[in-house]
């Protein structure tokens, strides 16, 4: 009876979910409220809120636990909302991947990246990019990495330019630039008061990384400077932006790794210096990677800009 239950469940929810209950469930839990959802979708409060209980009856689950303060998402909710998330992510790049032929005709570029557009290289390619082409539209992503290749792998975006090694079939690269790494600090840290910084000098530090790229690389490339676990600072691993892992600094709860286009976010009360070790500077490289069946004219030109930009990997760049 139970099995016929569950079977029966499942047939109902394939026919009758819909695009708008993640929707609605996914802005609910963003919002922490059906009034804030509501808000954001453009729709009536109770409308909503009509969907989502309909959403929880096909499932045979409550994705939600009512307060009067909102609602947050219960055990078996987060699951739903997390799926819920990946659902839509997928159509938005169905829809992507269906406008490929029009938006290559009409001059577009998607480009996908894991660094900071405040500064250096990449920003000026893409300023270049468009100055060059200006009636082609640029349309930028910032993901995470594995996100990022899936969009490449289905087609929704033409390339990303990331650090470190990106193995994907059916995929062409190019090396590009380095950049420098860095430690941020807060303005009244002690290491704030030299010029250079040394990988040796962040023994006893707690250093602060983001899940994000690149803070996988820079991770990586701590522990490649301070082999012995005795030398290596406290790392601790935050789910959050780089922008939030700057909030931290400022707030005085350890120190930061960044690359050198970072700077060009100003943020009051930190300070940035170059870390060394006895070869100098220490870089990271970008490439550039995209796939081999790609005609998109737009990028094929910017490809073609990239190459005049940075003809060879330089360690100056």
């Amino acid at each position: 009876m139970r099995n016929s239950r569950g079977r029966n469940l499942s047939l109902q929810a394939h026919k009758a979910v819909e695009l708008k209950h993640l929707r609605s469930a996914v802005a609910a839990a963003d919002c922490g409220s059906f009034r804030g959802a509501a808000d954001l979708l453009g729709s009536q409060q109770s409308s909503l809120s009509r969907i989502i209980s309909e959403f929880e009856h096909h499932l045979g689950v409550p994705i939600f636990e009512r307060f009067s303060g909102g609602v947050r998402p219960t055990r078996p909710g987060r699951d739903v909302l997390r799926l819920s998330r990946t659902i839509l992510e997928e159509f938005g790049a169905l829809i992507a991947t269906a406008r490929s032929v029009h938006n290559s005709e009409t001059g577009r570029l998607s480009v996908g990246f894991c660094t900071s557009l405040s500064a250096g290289n990449l920003q000026a390619s893409l300023l270049e990019f468009k100055q060059r082409f200006p009636q082609s539209a640029l349309a930028t992503v910032e993901r995470s990495r594995t996100r990022l290749a899936a969009a490449l792998r289905n087609g929704s975006l033409d390339l990303l330019i990331v650090t470190g090694s990106l193995p994907l079939l059916d995929n062409k690269a190019m090396s590009l630039w380095s950049e420098r790494v860095l430690v941020a600090l807060p303005h009244d840290h002690p290491l704030s008061s030299r010029e250079t910084v040394y990988w040796t000098d962040l023994r006893g530090e707690t250093v602060l990384l983001s899940h994000y790229d690149p803070g996988k690389e820079l991770e990586d490339l701590l522990v490649s400077k301070l082999v012995s676990p005795e030398a290596r600072p406290k790392i601790e691993r935050h789910d959050v932006s780089r922008g939030i892992i700057k909030s931290l600094i400022s707030m005085n709860t350890g120190i930061s790794l960044v690359l050198e286009s970072d700077i060009g976010a100003n943020f009051a009360g930190l300070v940035y210096r170059e870390l060394r070790d006895g070869a100098g500077a220490s870089r990271l490289e970008f490439s550039a990677y995209w796939r081999a069946d790609n005609e998109n004219p737009a990028l094929h030109e910017f490809l073609k800009l990239l190459s005049q930009r940075y003809p060879s990997p330089s360690a100056g760049r």
